[in-house]
């Protein structure tokens, strides 16, 4: 049974913010908090939702047994499942060559090909490859011919799943979860409602078949950047997009940062590495954030003055009548955002079927089957919590994690 959610909330917020002061700073030493057992549990959900139990094996120095076991577990599962996505990395590379197609493996196969992290320390939910739109068939039938099934499509991206093996309930990374491929042919986020592109940076400009690097370290910034930014509007930023983006920050050069500007000015770029910088201090050069901060409509850039982690992830454990509307650049922009909440267009009901029919954290959850109507009036009469935190959280609290 769970405890009272304002319980839940604010050991969320403490757990999850001490989390991140904990992997920022890196550094021996550091005191181990004088939490009580439903923190330590709430840690661990913090932990397992923001994709740093492996990283924390590694860096956090609380000598608690039950913690200890944890970490260890996690980052074991997190090496076997890299070995797995190594090899299909391989097989896709081979099958790419065979089939005449150039592609980019994208986010955390390319911070792992830079030697940014080494096995263990970050888990992949998933393989994404970026592929030129003519390519996107052929590709999806070689994926075919690698055992994989297509699941569903979306306006970002078509989702392949392997025919065989179904998902692993529990906490945390699994070595035998399946590792699903997501196909893009774009690099783009809707911020909240209008997209920004950036694929012409992102494609490769040697287009030999098999799997290419990201043409430069700016390119593969400027991906990170707005993969955060469409969390962060979303209300779904994980603490590993931020240690992602302060590791390739201390490899960037000035002439890397110039890529942020090599298109349209890059006006979502600054409320991520506001973040950055506040978690991780120094990572991210001062001349930077001043440009950013220029480009950067008004409101938002007073928004991210005031955010933490916790405010824009699932830390944050009640659902937003309207998630990411200080996105907006308009008030037409915003009126459209309040005009789908209450009225969602087919795109919208679909993307939500498609997720419940695939995602295990909403399997026999009751608050999804509700109709539009129904969760409208819940919304107006009472917090409602997110129900891929509560997943977690469950998980945790059934876990045998205290003592």
């Amino acid at each position: 049974m769970l405890p009272p959610l304002k319980l839940v909330k604010h050991g969320l917020r403490r757990t999850t913010e001490t989390l991140a002061a904990e992997l920022a700073l890196a550094q021996p030493g550091t005191d181990m908090p004088d939490w009580t057992d439903l923190e330590w549990r709430l840690a661990s959900a913090a932990a397992v939702a923001h994709g740093v139990s492996p990283l924390l094996c590694r860096f956090s120095t609380w000598q608690r047994p039950s913690w200890r076991r944890f970490l260890v577990d996690q980052r074991q599962h997190v090496i076997q499942r890299h070995e797995r996505i190594a090899g299909l990395l391989r097989r896709i590379d081979a099958g790419a060559r065979d089939a005449g197609l150039p592609m980019v493996a994208l986010k955390g196969a390319a911070l792992h090909a830079l030697g940014l992290y080494v096995p263990g320390d970050r888990p992949m939910a998933d393989v994404d490859l970026l592929v030129d739109e003519a390519d996107a068939d052929a590709t999806a039938r070689m994926l075919l011919a690698l055992g994989y099934e297509e699941s569903f499509a979306q306006w970002k991206h078509r989702v392949f799943k392997p025919s065989a093996g179904d998902g692993v309930a529990g906490l945390g990374e699994h070595r035998d979860t399946p590792i699903n491929i997501e196909l893009h042919t774009r690099i783009h986020e809707r911020l909240p409602l209008d997209t920004v592109d950036i694929t012409p940076a992102i494609r490769p400009r040697d287009a030999r078949p098999g799997i290419h690097p990201y043409p430069s370290p700016g390119a593969l910034m400027s991906h990170l950047l707005l993969h955060a930014a469409g969390n962060m509007c979303g209300r779904s930023l994980r603490l590993l997009h931020l240690n992602d983006i302060a590791l390739l920050a201390t490899r960037m050069r000035p002439d890397d940062w110039a890529v942020l500007w090599a298109g349209e000015r890059p006006w979502w770029a600054l409320p991520p590495l506001e973040l950055v910088a506040r978690y991780y201090a120094g990572a991210v050069p001062k001349n930077v954030l001043r440009r950013l901060r220029r480009d950067c409509p008004l409101l938002l850039r007073m928004a991210a003055r005031r955010q933490t982690l916790t405010h824009v992830s699932c830390s944050n454990l009640w659902l937003h009548a309207l998630p990411g509307v200080e996105w907006s650049r308009s008030l037409g922009e915003a009126g459209r955002c309040l005009k789908n909440r209450l009225r969602p267009t087919e795109e919208s009901v679909k993307e939500r079927a498609d997720m419940i029919r695939t995602q295990v954290w909403l399997q026999g959850q009751s608050w999804v089957s509700l109709g539009h109507r129904r969760r409208l009036l819940t919304w107006l009469t009472r917090p409602v919590p997110r129900m891929d935190t509560l997943y977690v959280v469950r998980k945790a609290l059934d876990a045998v994690v205290a003592g």
